[in-house]
């Protein structure tokens, strides 16, 4: 692999307002400033290192959370996974099926899930899927058959909140739909219909998990919805033969449905009187939230700390440790601004050394360096008590690695937190910091002292310059390809 920072890129990038995220090339010819090699911390002894993941995990809190910090697919589904053999219940409160984590058993056997949360792996784990997320029914039949045709036993270990919204395929119709209509401005949403199924929970037209169990009444509330569809979409198909077909699947899928439907809201707050180790997941990530990410290119959830109380029904006191999964670069999926982005070449290096397509669509994902101002500003929101750098690997093989460490605009004029403001954005320059690379293969170091000291130089200057410390950090997709620092 070539180092990105021997490629050859526009230097009047990323300060054109007038150029569409799309087509910005990537500025380095300016802003830089070489990191001086400060010194790095005296590495722990082997023999502490051995401990440090014990007590990494016996130290967090009786309701703990992993939370994405950047645009999503950070690799939340793996720390889940492996921290769940520590927590008897691991619920989701959030999003739908457009999330997508990726996880590896211990024979090393890949899983990509959806919608089940990633403690399913583990057997004595009690999934929930909380009131705050949509469900599409066949998806996730679908996904537990695919774990049960693995070895995997879901029956008595999933709970579906009966407030969570019901997604039906055509809310996914109305995606693609509303996706068109938008031509050239288009979010690039993974076109599962959860920005359609939320507008329904909003309209207060929605149909929830717990309509299923009164199917004298669910054709008149389904026949509401699809009107409202036909009528805002020409092209949308709807008549007496399609809403027929819809309830009679419906109450075959509400038969196979009634074992896994509870009040969550009861059971989440029983285990948290009976001290019960709970672990949430949370699905995309803060930079992607409906209020504080770069709208309108978000999901339509709160992916972030907040969506936890209200996708689950509980207190905000209760809530403990937090843990910020982010790459140790940054990607994102579909369209919005990316200050940090590498077009060309060099994005293709990131891409296909990190293997990012997404676990959802297939799509390849846009890359970049670490955004330090995007990740302070998360940091901020959900006030982490630790991150987990992941996929430090695959940075391995560059001769240097830039990080953003600040916005500016043409003028000098230092931006002091992360914009509101689309037009802001695009106008801003990234200044940056560059570090040395180590050059050499990580993922099979298990120890943080046995890392190349160039390598420990850079986690320790993003806990630096973020002021939140890195307690794990990721060197493969296997669960054991990670280091407790």
């Amino acid at each position: 692999m070539n180092s990105i920072s021997s490629l050859t890129f526009d230097s009047h990038a990323i300060c054109n307002p007038h150029r569409p995220f799309s087509s910005r090339r990537f500025h380095l010819a300016r802003n830089l400033v070489v990191c001086s090699a400060k010194p790095v911390a005296p590495p722990p002894t082997k023999l502490a290192a051995a401990d440090t993941s014990a007590a990494r995990i016996g130290s967090l809190s009786q309701v703990s959370g992993v939370l994405g910090c950047q645009w999503g697919d950070e690799g939340k589904g793996k720390l889940v996974d492996v921290l769940a053999q520590h927590f008897e219940i691991v619920a989701r409160c959030q999003g739908g099926a457009n999330a997508g984590h990726t996880i590896y058993n211990a024979e090393g056997k890949k899983f990509a899930l959806h919608l089940v949360p990633s403690g399913i792996l583990n057997e004595d784990t009690l999934c929930v899927i909380g009131n705050g997320v949509v469900v599409h029914l066949p998806g996730l039949f679908k996904e537990i058959d695919g774990l049960e045709s693995s070895g995997v036993s879901c029956q008595g270990r999933i709970l579906i909140s009966d407030r969570a919204h019901l997604l039906f395929d055509f809310h996914q119709v109305v995606d693609g739909l509303r996706e068109a209509e938008l031509a050239k401005s288009f979010i690039g949403t993974t076109k599962r219909g959860i920005g359609p199924c939320y507008s329904s929970k909003v309209n207060r037209n929605g149909i929830r998990v717990g309509d299923l169990r009164h199917m004298d009444t669910f054709p008149h509330k389904l026949d509401v919805i699809l009107s409202d569809a036909a009528l805002r979409f020409k092209d949308f198909n709807y008549g007496p033969d399609v809403l027929r077909e819809e309830v009679e699947k419906y109450k075959r899928y509400a038969e196979r449905l009634e074992p896994f439907i509870a009040d969550t809201v009861h059971v989440m707050n029983e285990a948290i009187t009976q001290k019960r180790k709970i672990l949430v997941e949370g699905g995309q990530a803060t930079m992607l939230d409906i209020d504080f990410g770069t709208y309108p290119f978000v999901t339509s959830s709160s992916p972030s700390a907040g969506g936890i109380c209200t996708g689950l029904g509980i207190a905000p006191r209760v809530i403990g440790d937090l843990i910020g999964v982010v790459k140790a670069y940054t990607t994102r999926v579909g369209s919005g601004p990316f200050p940090t982005e590498i077009l060309g070449s060099g994005g293709d290096l990131l891409r296909f050394a990190g293997q990012e397509f997404g676990t959802t669509t297939g799509r390849p994902r846009r890359c970049g360096w670490l955004d330090i101002v995007a990740l302070k500003y998360s940091c901020q929101i959900n006030g982490f008590s630790s991150l987990n750098l992941t996929k430090l690997d695959v940075l391995s093989d560059l001769e240097e690695i830039q990080l953003g460490i600040s916005y500016k605009l043409d003028d000098g004029t230092l931006i002091t937190s992360f914009p509101s403001d689309l037009r802001l954005l695009e106008q801003l320059k990234v200044e940056y910091e560059v570090l040395p690379g180590w050059k050499s293969d990580i993922s099979s170091i298990r120890n943080y002292s046995d890392l190349p000291k160039t390598a420990r130089q850079y986690v320790e200057r993003v806990e630096e310059l973020v002021g939140v410390p890195i307690h794990y950090i990721g060197v493969g997709p296997g669960r054991d390809a990670l280091i407790y620092k």
